[in-house]
């Protein structure tokens, strides 16, 4: 039996990339997974199939986050599937992974880009979480995914490492509400994760410095953030709250792009 039978789980952005690593691998440890996505529909298929060809349980839910009632109708598609699987509403575990990076220094970022990096990777967050506290059950997991961006100055994603900071505040704020409810919320910062997010890691010499900044000297793969992630899920992470997790591979430093 997985460490996480019977639970139920809900990853946002989970079709593509390190959200699908932690959908396959929460399902792999037996929970049910709800994996959004926002418009690939290719993509999540292909992860849900990858699920159940693995053995695990997963439903679709398709919503775009960063538009007005998007964390509502991510809960209804959400209730919609999750009634069709166990009869009951409610969620275990609740995995803030979606988000949007935009590459530019404060003079190339425009208005646009500003605030659709807001709205996907701090509003929708704050209001999934709102929506869904009726939702989790005591004794639930929370979990964001930041970025060591937040902690490390890094000029050309400087929108993008604003919108993790206000993730981070999110995650220890949020912890310190819900400890009376058994609920654990904590964040997770990946460095450099070869993910179709990363483009710039096609230039061989970009990578090759990327890699350089890990103590392992490699680059990292959504596994290793998934792995992290599943811990933080499981009964075994119920003394840990309000925790900004580092998940780097030992990236201490920063360089510029």
């Amino acid at each position: 039996m997985g460490t996480l039978e019977g639970k139920t789980a809900l990853v946002t952005g989970g079709s593509r990339g390190i959200g699908r690593g932690i959908a396959e691998r929460l399902a792999a440890d037996g929970a049910l997974v709800a994996v959004h996505y926002g418009s690939n529909q290719a993509a999540a298929d292909e992860t849900l199939a990858a699920i159940r060809n693995a053995g695990g349980t997963a439903f679709l839910v398709r919503t775009r986050l960063g538009e007005p009632g998007d964390a509502e109708a991510l809960w209804a598609a959400f209730d919609e599937g999750v009634v069709e699987f166990t009869g009951t509403r409610g969620v275990d575990i609740v995995v803030n992974n979606a988000g949007v990076i935009t590459y530019a220094p404060i003079g190339d970022t425009t208005d646009k880009e500003f605030d659709e990096a807001f709205a996907v990777n701090v509003r929708a967050p704050f209001f999934i979480l709102q929506h869904g506290l009726f939702r989790l059950r005591d004794g639930g997991r929370i979990i964001n995914i930041s970025s060591a961006t937040a902690r490390m100055a890094l000029p050309v994603t400087i929108a993008y490492s604003m919108t993790k900071g206000a993730l981070n505040t999110l995650t220890h704020t949020l912890a310190l509400e819900l400890g009376r409810r058994g609920i654990t919320v904590n964040a997770v910062e990946p460095g450099v994760i070869d993910t179709d997010i990363a483009s710039w890691l096609a230039d061989p010499q970009l990578r090759e410095r990327a890699a350089a900044l890990s103590a392992f000297g490699r680059i990292g793969a959504p596994a290793d953030i998934a792995d992290v992630v599943a811990f933080l899920a499981s009964p075994d992470a119920r003394w840990i709250t309000g925790q900004t997790i580092d998940a780097t591979g030992g990236t201490l430093h920063g360089f510029t792009l």
